[in-house]
């Protein structure tokens, strides 16, 4: 059932996020497109989510994400260093009562009361949502249990490591054989970062947090996922990709790659 949907929403999502590529493709047709786009929008813009949540949603385009990416409802999913929960809500209510979404976050970034009053309130309107305290490399879902895993603009923090948030140096390979072992077989991988420049990976995401697109697509293909689309939703040629993202010239406003991988199988 999931590689039949995946395949068309893979082919549909041109006209919602720009070019794609993938591996594979089938038809579908446009009210179909529609209808899918629709569901998610409704996710999106549902009363309860914060405003701070919904101030993001112009940058970040959740709606047209999800649906290039072609979470389901009833799907059991992953948030990776979900920060306060901005997409583990939206997927909570895409995936409805009969899906799921953990949300792992280290727990030195989730300990603060503005932090659990914001998870609480995650919580509490979205029943499906749990959020679980755990450093990255430690955290091992079970066995072929993830139907579709979220990794937003996160990876690049697989290489930083930091004294200041007590954030251990991680080998990015095995946090994602954890996850490859987690995922079910089609299970999906979506992963969305800010583009960076080719060089040494950590220098270049301690400087800037961002790491060059070719890493990431060798690093999961390495890791066994198969490279099934890209999308160039958020790309932005004015971007200057030596300036940190938190720099306030760029935040927002970063060059971003948007890839879809899939657990073979």
């Amino acid at each position: 059932m999931r590689a039949s949907i995946f395949l068309t929403l893979a082919t549909s999502a041109m006209a919602i996020a720009g070019p794609v590529h993938a591996t594979e493709a089938s038809p579908l047709t446009a009210d179909a497109t529609e209808d899918r786009t629709a569901d998610f929008k409704a996710a999106v813009n549902a009363a309860g989510r914060t405003e701070a949540d919904v101030a993001l949603d112009e940058s970040r385009s959740p709606a047209e994400v999800l649906a290039f990416m072609g979470l389901e409802s009833g799907d059991a999913v992953l948030d990776i260093f979900a920060g306060g929960g901005y997409y583990s809500e939206i997927m909570g209510r895409v995936v409805g009562a009969t899906g799921s979404v953990i949300a792992v976050n280290p727990p030195q970034f989730v300990s603060s009361d503005q932090s659990k009053q914001k998870w609480a309130g995650v919580a509490q309107r979205q029943p499906n949502v749990t959020m679980v305290p755990s450093q990255l490399p430690d955290y091992k879902p079970a066995a072929n249990s993830i139907d579709f895993a979220m990794l937003h603009l996160i990876y690049h923090d697989f290489y930083w490591q930091s004294e200041k948030f007590k954030f251990d140096r991680m080998e990015p390979a095995t946090v994602l054989a954890n996850l490859y072992a987690g995922m079910k077989p089609g299970g999906i991988v979506a992963v969305i970062d800010h583009v960076g420049l080719s060089g040494d990976t950590r220098a270049i995401v301690e400087k800037t947090h961002r790491i060059d697109p070719a890493t990431a697509r060798s690093d999961f293909m390495n890791a066994g996922f198969v490279l099934d689309g890209e999308s160039d939703m958020f790309a932005n040629p004015d971007d200057d990709l030596d300036k940190n993202v938190f720099d306030p010239a760029v935040r927002g406003k970063t060059d971003r790659f948007v890839m879809r991988f899939r657990k073979p199988g």
